[in-house]
């Protein structure tokens, strides 16, 4: 079985590479492509093109354009990228009969209330980015294709740049940071999303029933406070030298961004776990591994 893997350099695209490769052939590419073939989700017709020569039984698209702020002054590329670009890889995969598989995001929703978010709740996103990530989950549904999308949080992984480096880089140079405690979510290890998705493409290949959209975060919530707050405890049990004495809370108005986070990030995985037959491990149990793995 040939699988195309789309993304392969980004957080979920690295570990994928792995996760993936007990399943089938895996056709790794990244927007640079190879070999005369086309990763970039910029070029549709390309892409296009390399989806039909390699004719996969499984794409797996772990490409998007996920600069949140950035979005709101590049909304014509953020669409192109995550909404028309997925649109053709849907209507190649249907054409085929393949397997699409996309990472969405719990910015569809517009992070009211307290309830975590089910897969059937009214979307409502607040910036380009959710806006252009639903319109992209709207063209896999609208094409027929056979399709696993799955909604996700908080992403961090080992490798690149991510919000636990940065408070540990920032608190060995601080004696006070102030980090935001109005938006909770759960911190999702990109080797959990990567290991789920490969189990669950197994499943899905065997029966196509379980096709849908799912919501596929660690279990358990916490704030960007409180999220800070246990990578900094981490660090200094562990003997690393740290100049933080205080790591004060304040609202989400008081640190203005150009696109509105919605305050409640929290996934209800309910739909996951009992299809699939999955356990998704406690938040705090992915950021220790990935504490340990950066150093």
């Amino acid at each position: 079985m040939r699988i195309l893997l789309l993304g392969k350099n980004g957080q979920v695209g690295w570990e994928a590479q792995h996760a993936l490769a007990p399943l089938g052939e895996v056709v790794a590419l990244d927007r640079s492509g190879r070999d005369g073939l086309c990763g970039d989700l910029g070029q549709p017709d390309a892409l296009a093109a390399t989806v039909r020569e390699l004719a996969p039984a499984v794409i797996v698209n772990a490409a998007a354009y996920t600069a949140v702020d950035k979005a709101e002054s590049e909304p014509a590329l953020a669409q192109r990228i995550n909404a028309d670009a997925v649109g053709v890889l849907a209507r190649e995969a249907a054409a085929l009969g393949a397997l699409l598989v996309h990472y969405s995001t719990d910015y569809v929703f517009d992070g009211s209330g307290e309830r975590p978010w089910r897969e059937d709740d009214a979307t409502g996103p607040l910036s380009v980015y959710g806006t252009t990530k639903l319109a992209g989950e709207d063209a896999i549904r609208d094409s027929g294709c056979d399709h696993l999308i799955f909604r996700t949080s908080w992403v961090h992984a080992a490798r690149g740049g991510n919000f636990a480096r940065t408070m540990l880089r920032l608190a060995a140079e601080r004696e006070r940071l102030t980090v935001i405690d109005d938006q909770i979510g759960a911190p999702t290890g990109a080797d959990l999303i990567a290991d789920v998705s490969a189990h669950a493409i197994r499943s899905t290949l065997a029966d196509s029933s379980l096709c849908g959209t799912y919501h596929l975060a660690a279990s358990g919530q916490t704030s960007w406070h409180g999220y800070a707050s246990f990578v900094i405890e981490a660090a200094r049990a562990a003997g690393r030298p740290l100049a933080v004495r205080e790591i004060a809370p304040i609202p989400t108005s008081s640190y203005p961004t150009p696109a509105v986070r919605p305050l409640n990030s929290r996934l209800d995985t309910t739909r996951l776990r009992i299809r699939f037959g999955l356990h998704l491990p406690d938040w705090r149990e992915g950021v220790s591994r990935m504490l340990v793995e950066i150093g």
